[in-house]
């Protein structure tokens, strides 16, 4: 039989089967079981309902405290001491803190702790990230992660697969994360409810890592189960010649200018040139989805010598701690901090309204983050727009929402 790459990770952790088919359930293996200090506490608490009294494996475990960190309150506080309570007692020793952390997404890649061809759940939905890098990913709830702890195993249901083909170029200010706007804005949030999101063709092959982590990172916002690139090189990890697709899609982006989503769903999406009238208050450069160092050295290419407007407040958040390194020793940090802006520990913070932040009521906010539902970043009279780094510091210099080459 012909396979798609997601179908071959999924009957390679099934050893049993012979064969797959899309809608079948599987009982798979995994390589990873991740969660944060907001959905940890949550399957703690089922691990111990359960009875369990190790995990299956302490090395194929990752729990990271990157919601509510640095803590904001005494709750967090205690929900991130469960988690590290937790990691000592099963000496897991894949456990971040403060000062050894980052946003869980950007960290684990970082880290080398996923690698392609590998099964890997999270109790977050953004986990699909890893597909970048030829995993099969994918969020699922507290109590199915708990489940995984002590079993080493996850019931999935096998996904039919949308091939996505991008053809053409990339413009100048352009990037993975316009790609997969312009996508979610087609086929809506609901466009690949439960599917593998396959990327491929001519411009997915000349994309940088961070680019293609930050497509695979919003494949959920379109409702996807996970999202895939394969991986470069000589490799057999791809999907065969003649493997089915329940739909195959392609776009010539070569006209395509940097997108932004508009209030409050990811898929209402529109070109950045229709929305020069749109004032922001805040801007946020940072996330699992674009907080990585390609995506700092873009905004302190727009914001180098410019200063950002006092009418709009700048947030900029390195995803780990090695990307705050990195750019403080590549001279980023020092560019922001003269543009006017203020630069956060790692953290995923404002992104859903947890704190380092918050919106008030009234208030426009356009950030690099991945979600712009109602309320997501703070009141629930507030308004986020989604783009790119490039976007975010030209609007953070203009005050309203503005192409890069404007500046």
């Amino acid at each position: 039989m012909n396979y798609t790459i997601t179908e071959k990770i999924l009957m390679s952790h099934t050893p049993e089967k012979k064969e797959i088919h899309p809608g079948e359930f599987i009982w798979a293996k995994i390589d990873l079981a991740l969660a944060n200090d907001i959905t940890a506490p949550l399957a703690i608490e089922e691990f111990k309902k359960a009875g369990a009294k190790k995990v299956f494996d302490k090395n194929k475990i990752a729990l990271v405290a990157d919601h509510f960190t640095p803590a904001k309150d005494s709750r967090s506080a205690n929900q991130a001491k469960m988690l590290f309570d937790f990691a000592k007692e099963h000496s897991i020793k894949n456990c971040f803190d403060v000062g050894r952390m980052g946003v869980e997404h950007a960290l684990l890649p970082e880290l080398g702790l996923v690698a392609p061809g590998d099964l890997v759940v999270g109790a977050d939905s953004h986990t699909c990230t890893y597909g970048a890098l030829g995993v099969f990913s994918t969020g699922m709830g507290s109590t199915d992660i708990a489940a995984s702890w002590i079993t080493g195993r996850v019931w999935l249901r096998a996904p039919q697969t949308i091939k996505f083909v991008y053809k053409g170029k990339l413009t100048k200010w352009a990037s993975g994360k316009d790609l997969i706007l312009h996508t979610i804005g087609d086929i809506g949030v609901d466009g690949a409810l439960y599917k593998a999101m396959e990327f491929t063709g001519p411009v997915i092959d000349k994309l940088d890592m961070d680019s293609r982590l930050a497509m695979c990172n919003m494949a959920i916002e379109a409702g996807g189960k996970s999202g895939i690139i394969a991986p470069d090189g000589i490799s057999k990890l791809k999907s065969d010649k003649n493997a089915e697709y329940s739909e195959i899609k392609e776009y010539d982006i070569s006209k395509m200018e940097p997108q932004v989503a508009c209030p409050h769903l990811p898929s209402n999406v529109k070109p950045v040139s229709q929305l020069k009238n749109i004032k922001v208050d805040q801007v946020i450069i940072g996330s699992c989805t674009n907080g990585r160092i390609s995506d700092l050295r873009v905004a302190a290419k727009v914001l180098k010598g410019k200063k950002v407007t006092s009418s709009a407040r700048t947030v900029i958040i390195p995803a780990t701690q090695n990307i705050m390194k990195q750019a403080i020793k590549e001279g980023l940090v020092d560019i922001f901090v003269k543009s006017g802006c203020a630069v956060s520990t790692p953290s995923c913070g404002p992104c859903l309204g947890g704190h380092c932040g918050i919106l008030a009521d009234g208030e426009t906010a356009i950030a690099t983050t991945n979600r712009n539902f109602l309320g997501r970043m703070g009141s629930p009279k507030s308004f986020v727009y989604l783009s790119n780094p490039a976007v975010a510091a030209a609007s953070a210099i203009k005050g309203r929402i503005a192409h890069p080459e404007e500046i």
